[in-house]
């Protein structure tokens, strides 16, 4: 298994894989919607070509004591954070290429300019507010 999909019975197990100064790479989607379900695949696919890397599954539906309050627009929804700063959040087209660009740009960024980037307008720093899937996962145990 390449990526973890956050459940009820793992919440402890995927705490503990995201915790630490890791990139996080978590999709936000919904069981009844058809885009998510193609989309899975990919995903998968991306996290195996980035082993370096935790990528999380999220049913925002069945985790909505999880989610809570995140704004999810539309789906796929991603979520992207290295330790607690959250680097992306936001609907990205189903095309794995355009994610796995998203996610190798994110990690090339060097920590300085990732920290400057979280803090460089009202949404980004709506994100660090809001959106820390380590925040998220603390606040619903």
């Amino acid at each position: 298994m390449h990526s973890l999909t956050l459940d009820l019975h793992n919440r402890d197990a995927v705490a503990a894989a995201i915790d630490g100064d890791r990139w996080v790479v978590a999709c936000l989607c919904a069981a009844w919607c058809g885009t998510c379900g193609g989309y899975r695949a990919a995903f998968e696919r991306i996290a195996a070509r980035h082993p370096d890397k935790v990528f999380v599954w999220i049913d925002i539906e069945d985790q909505a004591d999880v989610v809570g309050d995140l704004d999810v627009e539309n789906f796929p929804t991603l979520l992207v954070q290295r330790d607690d700063t959250v680097a992306f959040f936001g609907t990205m087209l189903p095309d794995p290429a355009v994610a796995e660009r998203l996610v190798k740009a994110q990690a090339e960024l060097p920590p300085a300019e990732l920290a400057r980037l979280a803090q460089s307008s009202d949404e980004r720093r709506t994100w660090q507010r809001d959106c820390n899937l380590r925040t998220l996962l603390q606040d619903a145990a």
